[in-house]
Parts: structure tokens; C-alpha cells; sequence
């Protein structure tokens, strides 16, 4: 028997152990006193009807742009994220508070797995990029523009809100079979001008377009 597959998996288990360290995104030195409140309710919609589940993966193209209309968010270009020197997830810098970020160490937006957006909910500096995140909701569209000119768009299916010493790192980045997304960033009351908590939107790719 091949042992490449046991390898893979203890790959992935040490990869998951190391994004547990810290994900999502901090408020950069301390969020405002009149930062917006930043709370959820939790939500999720029946999975995905079997016409979308069979939404052919697309291959890998960056992603340039981010919609998410509910949550009026239309930003790019998309910032690329990778580890920090500590082996964490880097976050979108404060100066660039109004732009997402994608981890780069994982899929592109529409390949099969689980591709993961990044943005602050506030900063030092005042409300940021996600600051409307509470106004999504199950079957919400979020649309990807890609530098191939495609279009990936995923539906809302799952709205959670979690302490960050709890964060469900294999939820949020361990494999899938179908092409999902991933929206992460902060919430939770105010807390010595951080916010305690992660705020993450799950989505399933539903549709692509063509260029």
C-alpha cells in the first residue's frame, strides 16, 4: 500500500494545526471607541440542490474583485495573504482596510475546496471593508471576478460566529469536494479595543460566468 496518502493528510493536519494559531484579522492596534457593533445570527440554508452542486470546478485563476452586495462591498484588487514569519495567517494592513485579501496557500475562488477571503470589520482608523457583514444572509450572492475574466459566484449557505480560541480551522480550510468560499473577519464586543470573536461567511459556487 502507497504511503503518499498518509503523508498528505499528516501534511494537512500540521498545515491546520498552524492556521489555528491565529485567523482572521485584528483590529490593528485597537479599534475605535464608536466602532459599529459587530454580532451575527447564526444561520444555515438546506445544502446546496443537486444542479448546483454539479457547478463544473473552474481551474485556477487568481482573484481580482470582490462583491458581496448585501453587505454593500465592491472592492479589488484583491490582496494576496500568505503565512507570517510565526507560521499565522497574515491580514490585510490597515492601510488597506477597505480591500479583502485571499490566502494565497490555498485554492483560487471557484477551484474545488475551500478558497478564503480575509477583511477587517473595523480599525484603528474606523469601519473598514466588512463592516456591514451582519446585513448577509443565507442565499446572499458573493461574486469573484478572476484574471482569467471568469466569474465565480457562490451562495450564501452558512452564517457563524465563534470565539477565537475556538476557531473551527477544519471547517474553514480543510478540504471539500465541491468549490466553497470562505469569508473571515472579526467581531464580538469590544474588548481593551479588540474584538474577541471571528465572523465567517460559508459559500458554495452556484454559477460561473464567462468573460
Amino acid at each position: 500500500m502507497s504511503r503518499r496518502p498518509a503523508r498528505t493528510r499528516t501534511a494537512s493536519v500540521l498545515l491546520l494545526a498552524t492556521l489555528a494559531a491565529l485567523t482572521g484579522c485584528s483590529a490593528g492596534g485597537g479599534a475605535p471607541s464608536d466602532a459599529p457593533p459587530a454580532h451575527i445570527a447564526r444561520a444555515t440554508a438546506p445544502a446546496p440542490a443537486a444542479s448546483t452542486a454539479r457547478v463544473k470546478p473552474l481551474g485556477r485563476s487568481l482573484p481580482v474583485r470582490v462583491r458581496v452586495p448585501s453587505a454593500g462591498v465592491d472592492t479589488g484588487p484583491v490582496l494576496d495573504l500568505g503565512l507570517n514569519a510565526d507560521g499565522t495567517v497574515e491580514v490585510p494592513p490597515v492601510a488597506d482596510a477597505d480591500r479583502i485579501g485571499w490566502y494565497d496557500k490555498g485554492v483560487t475562488p471557484g477551484e474545488t475546496g475551500p478558497a478564503v477571503l480575509i477583511g477587517h470589520f473595523d480599525t484603528v482608523r474606523g469601519p473598514a471593508v466588512l463592516r456591514n457583514v451582519s446585513r448577509v444572509r443565507t442565499g446572499d450572492e458573493i461574486t469573484v471576478t478572476r484574471a482569467d475574466g471568469t466569474t465565480a459566484v457562490f451562495r450564501v449557505r452558512e452564517l457563524e460566529q465563534v470565539g477565537k480560541h475556538a476557531f473551527p480551522t477544519a471547517r474553514v480550510y480543510g478540504n471539500t469536494t465541491r468549490p466553497e468560499l470562505r469569508l473571515v473577519t472579526c467581531g464580538g464586543d469590544l474588548t481593551d479595543g479588540h474584538r474577541p470573536d471571528n465572523i465567517i461567511v460559508y459559500a458554495d459556487l452556484v454559477a460561473a460566468r464567462a468573460a
